[in-house]
């Protein structure tokens, strides 16, 4: 099992579908990057993907990454500074909590996908949708 086939083409898809469901509550941007390892803490390769990602790059800076080290069983929900800025201290916990609940059940995707889901709709009160809004971040699962 790989970074890149932990999902399958199918559970790939419905996290893709889950991205674009969950921007149109939102101006924000989401991505999901899904990796093997982390060899070090797990917000700090986060923020690193982050910016190889250029997800600081968005006009708003609304950007929002999920990353996921599957091997070693580590994940991160980690927000650009426009979105860090609106909301409140513990915003990300519950998103969290939602997803750790579904991935102690082995429901990894189901557990993505609710996350992803859920960002879209608490984040629709601070950055929500515009009728002009460009889709500045591809929607597709980055691996590395």
């Amino acid at each position: 099992m790989t970074s890149r086939t932990f999902f399958s083409k199918e559970e790939q898809h419905d996290i893709v579908a889950a991205i674009k469901e969950a921007e149109l509550n939102t101006s924000g941007e989401i991505r999901v990057h899904i990796e093997n390892h982390c060899k070090e803490e797990t917000l700090e390769r986060a923020a690193e993907v982050f910016y190889d990602l250029k997800m600081d790059r968005t006009a708003a800076r609304n950007g929002i990454l999920f990353y996921l080290a599957v091997k070693d069983h580590k994940f991160a929900i980690i927000g650009d500074e426009g979105i860090n800025k609106k909301v409140e201290h513990d915003f990300w916990n519950d998103i969290k909590d939602e997803m750790t609940t579904k991935f102690k059940e082995n429901r990894f995707a189901d557990g993505l996908i609710a996350g992803i889901l859920k960002c879209g709709e608490k984040l629709k009160t601070y950055f929500p949708y515009q009728s002009d809004d460009v889709n500045e971040l591809s929607d597709e699962i980055s691996f590395s």
